[in-house]
């Protein structure tokens, strides 16, 4: 037990190094599903492991959301009407939504954008899931 608090307490202390590493935020999302898993593997414990590596795997960094926001609205990406709210991890529908390529000065890759009840997100191709609010 006491193993596992000292390399929990390490990965606390480097997360914020790493996360400032990283391209991208999509933090809350990642924190949240790493908690949940790491708890079903590790207890309390793998909890906090797993939710410091999950919160490190991202989307549009901090320092780029102004921009990058501009730039879709600059775009005139129309917004898509949405019924349910507009979460992190809400899945939208598969047809009906035009998704666009984030441009790679922005340092993403692996997810699409869209508007969504005039709110710029980042989604998950495969899933159709949100992943990040971008403001």
């Amino acid at each position: 037990m006491i193993r596992h608090a000292i390399i929990a307490t390490a990965l606390l202390v480097s997360a914020p190094l790493v996360a400032n590493a990283q391209q991208g935020a999509g933090v809350a999302a990642g924190a949240t599903s790493g908690a949940v898993g790491g708890a079903i593997v590790g207890g309390p414990v793998g909890a906090v492991v797993g939710g410091v590596a999950g919160a490190v795997v991202g989307g549009i960094a901090e320092d780029r959301r102004t921009r990058f926001h501009h730039y879709v609205v600059e775009e005139r990406v129309p917004s898509y009407a949405y019924e349910r709210e507009v979460i992190v991890g809400a899945e939208l529908p598969t047809s009906g939504v035009r998704y666009y390529e984030v441009p790679a000065e922005y340092g993403v890759t692996e997810y699409r954008y869209t508007v969504v009840n005039d709110q710029t997100v980042l989604v998950d191709p495969r899933t159709h899931r949100v992943v990040q609010i971008v403001e």
